[in-house]
């Protein structure tokens, strides 16, 4: 599953630099993106959720522990 949420960010988000970690249906995940500037924390989160979005429906994702980062808050 770490793969695959791996693959999905990187088609959502084709600039980012992403760290995918955890096990079972519990992850976390960091994304790096210049698509965060000048929005708030919750819509970055909703971003990264609707690249995910079909797993957490169907129970493969049980939990996601989300950090998204603009390049400049990454450094």
């Amino acid at each position: 599953m770490q793969e695959q949420i791996l693959e999905r960010l990187k088609e959502h988000f084709a600039d980012g630099e992403f760290d995918v970690s955890g096990e079972g249906n519990h992850f976390d995940v960091q994304v790096v993106s210049e698509a965060f500037a000048g929005l708030r924390p919750v819509r970055r989160q909703q971003l990264v959720y609707a690249a995910v979005n079909d797993w957490i429906k169907d129970g493969s994702l049980h939990a996601i522990n989300i950090k998204a980062l603009t390049p400049a808050e990454a450094s």
